[in-house]
């Protein structure tokens, strides 16, 4: 209860603040655009789950960054969507450091556990064989 007092103080401390600042029609356009943006991110957030699924099945990532990641992304497309500078800065907040882990962690592969179809197969091949095509004329040799 008291961490939802100093929430609203501070949302509405901000908010005064940053809209006597900007303007009355910035302010509501700055709530519309920061809606529209909320909205995509979750609209578009079966994207961002598959490919953390793929990160999971391919080792990349661990359980626990799966679902940091996941909340995470949720979490700030639902405060910007939440009228309000506090809560917008917060969501944009979560979506930067979504998108810094996604990007660390798909770039710097936890030492090289991350192993693709390709490399899971396994195929050695001989060093000493020679891959050849026979083409028959159909000819018979007399």
């Amino acid at each position: 209860m008291i961490y939802f007092i100093i929430y609203l103080f501070l949302e509405v401390l901000i908010s005064v603040n940053i809209s006597s600042a900007i303007g009355g029609l910035a302010t509501f356009f700055e709530i519309l655009i920061t809606a529209f943006f909320g909205i995509s991110i979750l609209v578009n957030f079966r994207k961002t789950l598959l490919e953390n699924m793929n990160a999971v099945s391919y080792n990349c990532i661990d359980l626990e960054q799966f679902q940091r990641l996941n909340l995470f992304t949720i979490l700030g497309g639902i405060l910007l969507i939440v009228p309000g500078f506090l809560t917008d800065i917060l969501g944009v907040l979560l979506q930067f450091s979504t998108f810094t882990t996604m990007a660390v962690n798909r770039y710097n592969v936890k030492y090289g556990n991350c192993k693709t179809d390709f490399e899971n197969k396994n195929l050695k091949k001989d060093s000493d064989v020679i891959d050849v095509e026979i083409i028959s004329d159909n000819s018979s040799i007399k």
